[in-house]
């Protein structure tokens, strides 16, 4: 059901880029205007934004927030999130009383969002933005407090919004002061994976999406350091397909 599902939605997205009316592509996204209004230093030296700036369709369009929120993040990221053939700009959002929210923005604005934590001074990492399980439909993955709630929640656009589809707690990719998320998507051939950390960073797991069901696979030869990482983010591990997956 979900691979007929993703196929009609590709087709109708390719329809939609074929048309007249079809979406502008964002091409490319950065932040601008740093600033310490919210001060929360999880990035550590990171600043705080101010304003997401996109080109798209030959034109540059600047989304300035209001005093009370902030881009809390490193880089906006791009994907087709809502599959109209057109890429959107991803990005971790935080307000002064409610906290982060993943926010995924057009040239228009606002397309939709997760809701927010719920508390100030509350974050969450991305991990993934692509196909993870080849439907041709982007899922959106985030570890949501990932110094505390430590889990991972996947998302998918669907009738206009960002529904939630797997959890999997006990999960990290990042510690306080790192201005660096670890880990994400690798590609080895078989099927993209997630590669996150354990809660206690005492190894690393790769986790695939399946009928919107995850199931997971530890990396017993990989250590929670910045070598494990990129053994694992390259395809360089030994042993790679060693371990079955297990559902969770």
């Amino acid at each position: 059901m979900r691979s007929t599902r993703g196929a009609l939605a590709a087709l109708i997205a390719s329809c939609t880029v074929l048309g007249s009316a079809a979406a502008a592509d964002v091409v490319s996204a950065r932040f601008d205007d740093p600033t310490n209004r919210y001060g929360h230093g999880v990035l550590g030296d990171t600043p705080e934004w101010g304003t997401l700036v996109l080109k798209a369709s030959g034109k540059t369009v600047r989304i300035t927030l209001p005093q009370s929120r902030v881009f809390e993040d490193l880089r906006p990221r791009l994907a087709d999130v809502t599959g109209d053939g057109a890429r959107e700009a991803i990005v971790v959002e935080s307000d002064a009383r409610l906290g982060a929210r993943l926010a995924v923005y057009g040239p228009n604005g606002l397309v939709t969002a997760t809701p927010p934590i719920g508390t100030r001074f509350r974050w969450l990492a991305p991990v993934a933005w692509h196909d993870l399980d080849g439907d041709g439909a982007v899922e959106i993955a985030f570890i949501d407090r990932p110094h505390l709630a430590k889990t991972l929640r996947v998302w998918r656009f669907e009738q206009g919004a960002l529904r939630e589809i797997a959890t999997q707690s006990g999960l990290t990719n990042h510690r306080i002061g790192q201005a660096f998320i670890s880990g994400g998507v690798a590609d080895c051939g078989a099927q993209p994976e997630m590669i996150l950390a354990t809660a206690n960073w005492s190894g690393l797991v790769a986790l695939r999406l399946n009928n919107d069901l995850l199931s997971l696979r530890e990396l017993p030869e990989l250590t929670a350091d910045a070598g494990g990482f990129a053994d694992a983010m390259t395809c360089g591990a030994p042993d790679r397909y060693a371990g079955p997956f297990r559902a969770r």
